[in-house]
């Protein structure tokens, strides 16, 4: 009994310790109460007006401090094969979260679109901004929907830190070296860094940046 009391305090002192870190309790709520965001399985999505159906999960809302462990399980629930899609709306949320998403969409050879789906498979634009913009650049292939947008802005620090500067030179970092590994252009991070506020970018200039890799057009 005394051990048993002894183990179970050490736990709870565990336990106490993680939730005062930033953001704990938020990914305690996330995990153990309601995702921030919700998911579809569809099979033969039109993506874009053919005719021709594939295969998506479709996921919006917010993404989290937990979000990436929901979206590995919904990943296994889907059965995706490389190739098919992971469908985007978005309007952003924790940047650790999003880049670990994409990752995980890059190793299954996953690719990327921003948009919504109604029950008979068609795909209408949306957009998809912020940490959602690091989701979207996993897609081995990033096709950019018509009138789909993407935005971008500068990433802000929760909590206190000992050297703001520092730190936002980190943040920097981790995001040059993930879009340049996705294969997207220095460009984004600095087009990131010029503002506070959600920049949609055109067509134009996510094609030349090669964020989008492959622009589908509405026949």
């Amino acid at each position: 009994m005394v051990i048993f009391v002894l183990l179970l305090s050490g736990v709870g002192i565990r336990a106490y310790r993680d939730l005062s870190r930033p953001g704990a309790w938020e990914y305690s709520r996330e995990t153990f109460g309601k995702p921030t965001m919700k998911s579809a399985v569809v099979a033969n999505a039109d993506l874009d007006g053919s005719g021709r159906g594939r295969r998506m999960l479709a996921i919006s809302g917010d993404i989290g401090r937990a979000t990436a462990n929901w979206f590995y399980d919904q990943l296994k629930q889907a059965q995706l094969s490389p190739g098919d899609v992971i469908l985007l709306s978005s309007d952003g949320g924790d940047l650790e979260q999003g880049t670990i998403m994409g990752e995980v969409i890059r190793l299954r050879g996953l690719a990327t679109a921003v948009g919504t789906v109604d029950a008979s498979g068609k795909v209408h634009a949306a957009s998809c901004a912020s940490a959602c913009v690091l989701v979207y650049a996993g897609g081995k292939t990033r096709y950019g929907i018509f009138g789909s947008l993407l935005g971008v802005h500068r990433f802000t620090v929760d909590g206190p830190v000992e050297d703001p500067v520092a730190e936002g030179q980190r943040t920097q970092g981790i995001l040059l070296g993930y879009m340049t590994e996705m294969g997207v252009s220095s460009r984004i991070v600095e087009l990131m860094s010029q503002t506070s506020r959600i920049r949609w970018l055109s067509p134009r200039e996510a094609l030349a940046m090669n964020l989008i890799t492959t622009p589908i057009e509405r026949p």
